[in-house]
């Protein structure tokens, strides 16, 4: 609720502060209100706007250029995504940030692609996504980063055989497992199964069966699922008796899947930060709690954050604000300063090199640190 109310009272104020002035940046704001994306636009676009606004106090981005964002809802759908980006960019927007996932960022792309206008999602980790064009970018660490990470994670506890649980329905939800498994056999292991399923799938028992029939039995269930069918996976997992090693992606990060109890005791996840005491992420923490009365509880608001850095330090790197010169500075960037954690665009496909994070969950509802590392380019698996 108090998410929802900061979207409509800085999207109401947008609305009263009327027609942009020229000197302004102007950056177009995809972040669904509702549907499976809000869990995770919700708090990014939290994050981003408190940044934003705090860089507008300071004189703007470098000091010398106040921004202007242009909030719309998508409702989570991909048709209503290409309406609002659309309408962002005849109101005059520059720079689009994209919903938390790459099926909608893909849908923008294709339609900023013919003005040239840096496009960059606010968590989508699905590297397939920046194959659209040149303009468009990542900001969290991708899908086969946090494959690599966690397979080498999974390998390093003695885990000999992974099961994965994938849905074809999302680029997300099919490529993180692919990945895993591909990292995870290089190194000696072995995919002793794989289940599809389809998104908002109620019911996971059938899945359960062939998991506890599997051959050999596996010792890690690997899935990137997220909100609803995670919760009701791993209920169903539980309920049949099952306490196999679960681990899967970022999107374990948030606190309706650390709520669920017992049932998540234990599971572990990759994330792209964790806020050690004395850290910038720490003090983000304190700022924003300060300022808003709302403590992050997942680092989708650090990353919102840490976009807001992205494009400040590719504007100074482009020394303008036209599209193409900030996307070119963009793409150059190399151990550029965040908050969550550094990054480097140089070299890469414009998905950034971060620090991936491994979490476990506890039954108490709390996260624990497990490792931080970065993955090496050179054996990422290829989208």
């Amino acid at each position: 609720m108090i998410l929802r109310k900061l979207l409509l009272t800085t999207t109401s104020a947008l609305v009263l502060a009327g027609a942009v002035q020229a000197e302004d940046y102007v950056i177009g704001v995809m972040s669904a209100q509702s549907g499976y994306l809000a869990p995770y636009d919700g708090p990014a676009y939290a994050g981003f706007q408190f940044c934003i606004d705090q860089k507008n106090a300071a004189g703007g981005l470098n000091g010398t250029h106040m921004v202007k964002t242009i909030v719309k809802d998508t409702r989570s759908d991909i048709a209503e995504g290409v309406k609002v980006v659309q309408e962002m960019i005849d109101d005059g927007a520059q720079f689009i940030v994209s919903s938390a996932d790459a099926d909608p960022t893909i849908a923008a792309a294709q339609i900023t692609m013919a003005d040239g206008i840096p496009t960059m999602t606010f968590a989508g980790t699905a590297p397939v996504l920046t194959q659209v064009g040149t303009h468009v970018f990542g900001s969290y660490p991708a899908d086969n980063q946090q494959g690599a990470v966690l397979a080498g994670y999974a390998r390093d506890q003695g885990f000999e055989n992974v099961y994965l649980v994938k849905s074809p329905d999302s680029a997300y939800t099919l490529g993180g497992p692919e990945y895993f498994g591909e990292v995870f056999e290089s190194l000696g292991g072995n995919i002793v199964g794989t289940s599809n399923y389809s998104l908002n799938q109620p019911d996971f028992s059938a899945i359960v069966t062939t998991i506890k029939a599997a051959e050999p039995t596996p010792d890690v269930i690997v899935t990137w699922a997220w909100e609803p069918d995670f919760p009701a996976f791993i209920k169903a997992l539980r309920g049949a008796g099952l306490d196999t090693q679960v681990m899967g992606g970022d999107v374990l990060d948030t606190p309706t899947v650390r709520g669920l109890g017992d049932v998540v005791d234990g599971v572990v996840h990759t994330s792209g930060g964790f806020p050690h005491e004395g850290s910038d992420y720490a003090k983000f923490i304190d700022d924003f709690k300060a300022a808003t009365g709302t403590t992050p509880d997942n680092n989708y608001y650090v990353n919102g954050c840490d976009i807001a850095n992205m494009i400040e330090q590719a504007v100074m790197a482009a020394g303008s604000t036209e599209p193409g010169a900030v996307a070119a500075a963009m793409a150059e960037i190399e151990n550029g300063k965040g908050i969550m954690s550094d990054f480097t665009f140089k070299g890469t496909d414009r998905m950034p090199l971060r620090d991936v994070v491994v979490a476990r969950i506890t039954g108490a509802g709390d996260k624990e640190f497990v490792l931080r590392t970065t993955a090496d380019p050179e054996t990422l698996p290829q989208p």
